[in-house]
């Protein structure tokens, strides 16, 4: 999840905090990415993929090498993706043993932090790793036909549903983990994956990932019916109504940020039209300036100087949701170089999803991009 995510500012990249936590960022959550020369944009999803997986992967950890070298379940979630797209099964089975041994939990879901001095730092799952790891699991287990990972997917998408999702009017809604099971209830719409929905409801037969499929359209559909483009994060009210919400109770401006900015490519790679409808109509908003900030008002405006490589992934994705695979090609070249000239794990992780989410449908997904190299 994008709890921590990089924000860079003149070289440094610092660990924003969890929406949900009183505390302050760790002190070892303050690097300095590493610098290059200035990339043409043009390396491939593959080289993007292996970039990400020499650079971050040690031993089977993704390690947050810009944020005091911890590791988090969403970087082992976009690691399994990333290995298996990149048809890396070795790596892929380095990832998932470090994964079982270090942050599976009894409920079969998983430990959000690893620290390398403590271990287990904040045993509380994210449900966005838990839907990737589970995603990926399953695809790997039909693709490499190893029942291993198809029956370890299938157990971690039962506790997803089992544990990560409340009932309101609007549907069943995915819950951001099983701490935020009260109402209102935090509602992070980057979270929902219709991609993810349609692997696992394929492997499981459980109906309630087409009901969860429906249901966080709708919740998503209402949050983009409050601004122009979706914000980090929101409340869902019982009776199916949906405010925006600040991501701490320190900072109380409501923004398009790290957390955001996933939801044009979930909803990009999705199977269906509607969907894909959401993830265009946030374009016209990011068209209006050619360079992006890391964070933006819920109208557009830049409200930091910083810069992420997922901001253009994102607005690649809307782009192409849209029809416009010119644009979106552009913004997939600047992600890339974006992710060179200033390496931080979320941005390079981001720049190789992106990438493959929206020129190949390895991730099962249902991206049209015209003449990406996968």
């Amino acid at each position: 999840m994008a709890l921590a995510a990089v924000l860079v500012a003149g070289g440094i990249a610092v660990a924003a905090v969890r929406p949900w936590s009183d505390r302050a960022p760790d002190a070892g959550g303050v690097s300095t990415p590493t610098s290059t020369t200035a990339p043409d944009g043009t390396r491939t999803p593959a080289q993007l993929r292996t970039a990400f997986l020499d650079r971050y992967v040690e031993d089977g950890r993704v390690v947050r090498k810009d944020q005091g070298n911890d590791t988090v379940s969403e970087g082992q979630a976009y690691g399994l993706l990333i290995a298996y797209a990149a048809d890396d099964r070795d790596r892929f089975d380095d990832i998932w043993s470090w994964t079982k041994q270090h942050l599976l939990t009894d409920d079969h879901l998983l430990a959000w932090r690893w620290t390398p001095a403590g271990g287990v730092s904040d045993a509380q799952s994210a449900s966005d790793a838990d839907l990737d790891t589970a995603r990926a699991l399953v695809l790997a287990g039909d693709a490499w036909d190893d029942e291993r990972y198809t029956a370890a997917g299938k157990r971690m998408a039962a506790a997803v549903l089992d544990h990560e999702t409340a009932r309101t009017d609007l549907g069943l809604i995915l819950l951001p983990g099983p701490w935020a099971d009260s109402e209102p209830y935090r509602y992070n719409a980057s979270y929902a994956s219709p991609a993810a929905y349609r692997v696992l409801a394929a492997a499981t037969k459980d109906d309630r990932w087409k009901e969860l499929a429906t249901s966080s359209t709708a919740v998503t559909r209402a949050v983009l019916e409050k601004s122009d483009l979706p914000s980090d994060w929101s409340q869902v009210h019982a009776d199916g109504s949906v405010d925006p919400m600040p991501a701490t109770g320190d900072d109380a401006r409501v923004l398009y940020g790290y957390d955001a900015m996933r939801m044009p490519l979930r909803y990009a790679e999705a199977c269906t039209a509607p969907d894909r409808a959401l993830a265009a109509s946030v374009a016209p908003t990011l068209r209006r300036t050619t360079q992006l900030a890391a964070q933006l008002d819920l109208g557009g405006t830049a409200v930091t100087g910083d810069r992420s490589a997922l901001a253009y992934a994102a607005r690649a994705a809307a782009e192409q949701a849209s029809g416009a695979t010119g644009a979106a090609r552009a913004d997939l070249e600047r992600a890339d170089r974006t992710s060179a000239t200033t390496p931080t794990y979320y941005g390079d992780a981001w720049a190789a999803l992106g990438a493959t989410m929206l020129t190949s449908d390895v991730l099962g997904g249902c991206a049209t991009a015209g003449g990406g190299a996968s």
